[in-house]
């Protein structure tokens, strides 16, 4: 694959693995950058390759710990525009404080733009993210915003087991239109479970619209988190004669007791991407595939880099 010299791709320490077979995919080497700690806790890098008027990507998730990975994101950014890169963006495989896009009660802030405003003026002319949790988000950027889907590998991966008698369920009302595209490309069913928030954390699904006795069931969302949602709706289809019963996720961010909920709820597989690393879950919970979006971004990052259309990509789902 013929890329120039002018691409230059870059790791924060968020996730390494992944930056490190997207440059597979391109066939080119990983920008060298040296992170550091000072004694009194502060990060600082450098990098080592140069970037004066190259076209430079960084690849960082905002995971587990959130903040830290944050500030090493803006502290990256503002070291190549100080270097002189010519152009810079931002690839957020995982974007945290997606969830927190609006005011819903008084005195409470909207972070997400407040992270969309520090990205920009850290230095990025662009960003590349994957699942935004709400597509509004892309607006909170002054920058332009290429915005991928996790369900571009998911369902890939999904057509291949060749699930017969399948019913998706949407896990919630919000994702219904995801549930729906999942439907269509697999030839399935469709249902949705009815929910009620009691926290932060519990979830209480209360009716299904649809039928699901007899059938094998796929849920699909784009971030596990407590995993409240999904293991509230695979115990109600399960009690009302489902089969079997597949999750799937872009983000398995796995906070709290996610794992030993997902351990003890009646489910087959559980399937997300790497977006955030996922080395450690396997001790927890055995039935979980990890699929790569390493592809996906490195098809995105060398369409940008090239100045071709990021949306093709969408034409094969």
């Amino acid at each position: 694959m013929f890329l120039n010299d002018n691409l230059k791709i870059f790791s924060g320490s968020s996730n390494p693995a992944l930056a490190s077979d997207v440059c597979k995919y391109l066939e080119i080497p990983l920008g060298g950058a040296e992170i550091e700690r000072f004694p009194d806790g502060e990060k600082t890098i450098r990098v080592e390759d140069d970037v004066r008027g190259r076209d430079c990507f960084v690849v960082q998730s905002t995971c587990d710990p959130v903040d830290e990975h944050l500030v090493e994101l803006l502290i990256f950014l503002d070291c190549l525009r100080r270097a002189s890169a010519s152009r810079i963006t931002a690839v957020i495989p995982y974007f945290g404080y997606a969830r927190q896009d609006r005011k819903d009660e008084g005195r409470v802030p909207i972070t997400a733009k407040l992270v969309a405003n520090m990205i920009t003026t850290a230095g990025a002319n662009r960003v590349l993210a994957i699942d935004l949790h709400a597509h509004q988000l892309q607006g909170f950027f002054d920058i332009p915003v290429d915005h991928l889907a996790g369900e571009l590998v998911l369902s890939k991966y999904f057509r291949s087991l060749k699930i017969n008698n399948l019913t998706v369920v949407s896990p919630d009302v919000g994702n219904m239109k995801t549930a729906s595209r999942y439907a269509a490309y697999l030839g399935g069913d469709l249902a949705i479970v009815h929910k009620r928030r009691l926290s932060g954390s519990k979830v209480e699904a209360q009716e299904i619209i649809g039928e699901v006795r007899g059938r094998n069931v796929l849920m699909c969302d784009d971030i596990i988190a407590t995993a409240g949602t999904v293991c509230g709706a695979a115990g109600l289809v399960k009690e009302r004669g489902a089969e079997k019963i597949y999750i799937g996720a872009t983000h398995g961010v796995f906070a709290t007791q996610a794992l030993d909920w997902l351990a003890k709820t009646q489910i087959d597989q559980v399937v997300v991407t790497d977006t955030i690393p996922q080395n450690k879950i396997s001790k927890k919970i055995s039935n979980i595939k990890v699929l790569s979006v390493a592809a996906m971004l490195g098809e995105a990052i060398k369409r940008i880099h090239r100045n071709e259309s990021v949306s093709n990509l969408f034409n094969n789902i």
